[in-house]
């Protein structure tokens, strides 16, 4: 596949046109990173880029769509929300460079699925083993919060996403409502059976999609958002992220860290 066509001005069909053709995950993560389908998007990614935060007055911001992060033959898939405006954003790497993401990384070094417990830039030595770090929209919105149509344009990239990585792929961890609301369509779509009516977001929700004729059996696995709001008042606590990572890794196949009593 020629992966040289550059995207128009706000494409919409951008992301529907070449993510189904992508043969590895290395075409579609550049596919990604020039994707121009959503106007508001675009102009809120940019801006934040050019304005940036006081902090990081000296850095230049990544400014694009976000790939995701992970090896190719992960058996075990991190669904989040998307990129923050200040955190992948700016450092161009899924989940780094925020709160949540610190959160996160912590807990994944815990269970043993990242090399180090922080994630602060592109290039700061971070690997994960047999987990990938992917979200339901790739550019930072405003307020955190993207629209309906933006996360239904951006579907193409999740669907491609999950495609090449179902040969291994045995379960998924979602973190948050919109991620697991965004994802069951796409789960349905792609040939598992999600049952009806659809299961209810929740942390601690666990779902087994079965096996098919063209799809090996899938866990899903619920877990609250990282995000400050929920870690700042306990109603994610680092043990019930850890715990929901285990449980994953282990259906992955993926050797743990022990437990710490």
């Amino acid at each position: 596949m020629d992966g040289a066509e550059a995207p128009g001005p706000y494409d919409r069909a951008f992301p529907a046109r070449r993510a189904p053709g992508c043969g590895s995950l290395g075409e579609l993560d550049a596919l990604v990173t020039r994707c121009r389908a959503c106007p508001r998007l675009v102009a809120w990614r940019e801006e934040v880029a050019e304005v940036k935060r006081a902090a990081f007055q000296d850095q230049e911001y990544w400014g694009r769509p976000v790939p995701g992060f992970g090896p190719a033959d992960a058996t075990v898939a991190v669904v989040g929300l998307a990129p923050a405006a200040h955190g992948g954003n700016r450092t161009g790497r899924m989940f780094t460079g925020d709160a949540a993401g610190d959160f996160l990384f912590a807990a994944l070094h815990t269970v043993g699925l990242a090399s180090q417990p922080t994630s602060e830039y592109a290039g700061d030595g971070l690997t994960l083993r047999g987990v990938r770090l992917t979200s339901p929209v790739h550019c930072a919105p405003p307020d955190n919060k993207p629209t309906p149509g933006e996360r239904d344009t951006c579907r193409a990239w999740l669907s491609a996403e999950l495609d090449l990585l179902s040969p291994g792929l045995r379960a998924v961890v979602v973190l948050g409502g919109f991620g697991w609301r965004a994802l069951l369509p796409v789960l349905a779509e792609a040939g598992w059976q999600v049952p009806r009516p659809r299961p209810v977001f929740g942390h601690g929700s666990r779902v087994v999609l079965p096996a098919t004729e063209r799809r090996q059996e899938l866990h899903l696995l619920g877990s609250y958002h990282p995000s400050q709001r929920n870690t700042f008042t306990g109603r994610l606590t680092m043990p019930m992220l850890v715990d929901v990572l285990r449980e994953a890794a282990a259906l992955g196949g993926l050797p743990v860290s022990p437990e710490v009593s």
